[in-house]
């Protein structure tokens, strides 16, 4: 039954990308689906974009390690971008036509900026699809038994097949079938779950103390049933300074960096029928959003209290082999019945091909347009561009499973995800946010910015993995993004004061006080009110402030 269940899935993904195939006659077809989707799909693709095995398996891990104060990743370091992003930043992505982010970089600070981000995001694409990868490998070698090299070709060549037929159409039509896919998966593994401790109260009782190798305690009983201050979580041991790495480096550099400027999303957005349609994404994505930790990041609490193995692991913090990262794979292991275990791994094969296909879809659109097309084979016909696409999504899935060994040298892969997010996004969005602002700052600025940006991160990244410093917990990555963020903002002032920047005349939809917004905006007063960008986003945020409230 269980193998009955993961082959019908297949043969609905690759039905979908063999459909899709008919609708692209265009590049913009193939990568951007030819800007036509309603919002309501292209909401649900923006968040099950982001569901990946990483985050399943990450955030399941981070339940299980640290309890309650993972939920920041969602509250504090999701819901408030995700909002930024279609109240103020979409009308200018989606106003100015541009067909991706790095785009949108070349036309407000030319190509300096423009090459490294391209590069940059090529090359961030590829590592955290091998992630994605390696989990895969990892979930189908522990339950169905399969070699690890099996696994990795078979997932691969599922997710190649139909990304390339089908382009953008095909990932986000897969993606809504795998966000449903997944809640089916995840939704009775935690129900079950907290039926065998006894509910929310029993799972209350049962926590204990998590233990470093050395046998000192990382995380206390009360820490893990509180999200706040989150020392567990930020590596401070100051309530005050845990709280300010929370909101800064994680609320706002880390969480803003990523879903404001990481082309892996804001495709999925931009792909939407209309201006209104496009800044509802994100907003509609944010509902699901912060109600997905009660079945991702509950599982590994309960892990961490009821099953053996990782009991272990968080007594003595050795696990004989067990990591925080198997978390969810105990839960499923020892949980669930024949026939939902079935559903189960077809719901983690989901994540991963929701996550997996969304890295190479975003990395074949800025490798053929952003690369190719702008610096290496210039006005061809639109057909050969489409064609340098498929080419490019074989050679990112390739790549993929070269990296995912990577991957495999990490205990908790949410470090590591943070980590690259330090590095790419942080700077990213600190250039972003100046010059969408800041009609002074010059092209210059943009690219030594992101530079000086990237490579403060990976300074700090050095210093704390050769044991210059030393960051407990997870706060490496939220300092790492916070230098890349303050390093990336101090270069681009200055160079900005000290060289030429572009004439008023081409930063209209550029430049927020350059813009006419009205204009930008459209007109949306026909639709109803709960239908309307602004009024949606108070709802959302009212709601994540209410559970920030309940499960402080």
């Amino acid at each position: 039954m269980d193998y009955v269940l993961i082959a019908i899935y297949f043969v609905f993904v690759l039905g979908i990308g063999y459909l899709a195939r008919s609708q692209v006659a265009t590049s913009i077809d193939f990568f951007l689906s030819g800007r036509r989707l309603p919002a309501w799909v292209t909401g649900i693709a923006f968040v099950s974009a982001n569901l990946g095995a990483v985050e399943i398996m990450g955030m399941s891990a981070n339940g299980a390690q640290i309890g309650l104060a993972t939920m920041h990743y969602y509250w504090i370091g999701a819901i408030p971008a995700m909002v930024f992003l279609g109240i103020v930043m979409m009308p200018f992505y989606y106003g100015s036509k541009v067909r991706s982010v790095p785009e949108f970089m070349r036309r407000r600070f030319g190509t300096g900026a423009h090459l490294v981000n391209a590069l940059s995001f090529a090359v961030a694409q590829v590592l955290i699809a091998g992630v994605n990868l390696f989990l895969l490998a990892t979930v189908i070698n522990a339950v169905l038994g399969w070699p690890q090299w099996i696994s990795l070709i078979v997932a691969a060549a599922v997710v190649l097949t139909y990304t390339a037929l089908g382009g953008l159409s095909a990932a986000i039509y897969n993606e809504v079938l795998q966000f449903f896919v997944i809640l089916a998966a995840l939704v009775p593994l935690t129900v079950i779950g907290l039926i065998k401790v006894g509910g929310w109260s029993g799972l209350k009782e049962k926590v204990i103390d998590t233990h470093a190798p050395d046998g000192t305690v990382t995380a206390t009983v009360s820490e893990q049933l509180s999200s706040w201050p989150g020392q567990a979580l930020s590596g401070f041991e100051s309530p005050v300074w845990s709280v300010i790495g929370i909101v800064f480096g994680l609320g706002f550099v880390l969480s803003f960096g990523y879903w404001t400027t990481n082309f892996v999303e804001v495709q999925r957005a931009m792909a939407s029928d209309s201006m209104s349609s496009a800044r509802r994404a994100p907003i509609i994505g944010a509902i699901p959003k912060m109600f997905i930790p009660f079945v991702v990041v509950v599982p590994g609490m309960i892990c961490a209290a009821a099953i053996g193995d990782m009991i272990h692991l968080k007594n003595t913090g050795s696990g004989d082999g067990v990591t925080y990262n198997d978390a969810m794979l105990l839960m499923m292991r020892d949980i669930l019945p024949n026939g939902l275990l079935g559903i189960a791994v077809a719901g983690l094969i989901a994540s991963f091909m929701a996550g997996m296909a969304a890295n190479v879809s975003a990395f074949n659109t800025v490798f053929s347009y952003d690369i190719w097309q702008q610096y290496v084979v210039k006005n061809r016909e639109d057909r050969y561009y489409i064609t340098v696409g498929r080419i490019a999504t074989v050679a990112a899935v390739i790549l993929a499973i070269g990296t995912a060994t990577i991957a495999s040298g990490y205990s908790n892969l949410m470090d590591y995800l943070q980590t690259l997010f330090g590095f790419f996004n942080a700077p990213l969005f600190a250039t972003f946010i100046l010059g969408m602002f800041w009609k002074r700052m010059t092209p210059t600025a943009g690219w030594v910015g992101l530079v000086g940006g990237t490579s403060a991160a990976v300074v700090v990244f050095l210093l704390q993995e050769t044991g210059v410093i030393n960051l407990p917990g997870q706060g490496m990555p939220f300092i790492a993004a916070s230098a890349a963020f303050v390093v990336d903002i101090l270069l681009s002032v200055a160079i900005s004061l000290v060289t030429t920047p572009k004439p008023v005349a081409e930063l209209n939809g550029f430049v927020y006080s350059m813009t006419d917004k009205s204009t930008l905006l459209g007109d949306d007063s026909r639709l109803p009110w709960i239908a309307r960008p602004v009024p949606l986003a108070g709802v959302v945020l009212t709601l994540v402030v209410i559970l920030n409230l309940v499960f402080h």
